[in-house]
């Protein structure tokens, strides 16, 4: 693995985290979950709770790499000598800048524009509870709704209020929105709300729905809740890193 960019300008602690952001937008680019250079994921520096990494803009997801990501404040302004020159949308990180600021549970923060994740959020009912992965979200997800491209920093406040304690959120008309304590967490959330969306829209073209019993939704709902999940959250993302172990040296330079 190719160290020098991390041992000449930064300190492994940081150098580690980007490591890690650029193999998660590999994998959210590996479960076809892009949208051209759109969308973002955010990761707060360890150690420096007002700093965040996020994308160089015009970078696909698929080739994005540690130095290619950028330190910005909660403004979306570059605070690093070494990030100077390159280009942050930072009208994309309206969304992303409200959510860290108001959660310091918040670490990492995933947003997609997937066909069927903004198929659901253009449905009235949103999420319905028709599969083991959306019963994860049952009562667990807030709504946000559509007020135009996120460009207005008045939209922050609503958009902290509609998600409120939770770590989903269904963006009206727009697309989904994930977070996490952790990368591991984050991922685990988006791949499990989109796989509910495109199950939905598969399941749409029924006649008939079934849907369980309230008490079910809420037991199984609180069974994605214990403890015991987050051993298999972290294992899940360890055998998400082995499908692109092979573009280590890749993406961490």
């Amino acid at each position: 693995m190719n160290t020098s960019y991390s041992i000449s300008h930064m300190n492994p602690v940081e150098w580690s985290a980007r490591c890690q952001l650029a193999a998660l937008y590999r994998l959210i680019a590996y479960y076809r979950m892009t949208d051209l250079i759109d969308t973002h994921i955010s990761l707060r520096v360890p150690d420096e709770p007002c700093h965040f990494l996020i994308n160089r803009y015009g970078i696909p997801f698929e080739k994005m790499t540690a130095s290619n990501l950028v330190k910005i404040d909660h403004d979306g302004r570059i605070v690093e000598s070494y990030d100077q020159g390159k280009k942050v949308n930072a009208a994309g990180f309206v969304i992303h800048s409200a959510i860290h600021h108001a959660r310091s549970d918040v670490n990492c923060i995933i947003h997609t524009h997937t066909a069927d994740g903004v198929a659901v959020s253009a449905q009235k009912h949103g999420l319905l509870p028709l599969s083991q992965h959306a019963l994860k979200f049952y009562e667990q997800i807030g709504y946000h709704n559509y007020e135009g491209i996120a460009l207005s920093l008045d939209e922050q406040q609503r958009l902290v209020s509609d998600l409120g304690t939770h770590r989903c959120m269904i963006l009206r008309n727009h697309g989904l929105l994930a977070t996490g304590d952790t990368l591991a967490r984050a991922f685990h959330e988006i791949y499990f709300l989109e796989r509910a969306c495109q199950i939905q829209i598969k399941a749409m073209s029924s006649s008939e729905l079934n849907l369980p019993d309230i008490e079910v939704c809420r037991h199984t709902a609180a069974q994605f809740n214990r403890k015991e999940v987050e051993p298999i959250i972290q294992d899940a993302w360890q055998a998400a890193l082995s499908l692109i172990e092979h573009q280590q040296d890749e993406y961490c330079v």
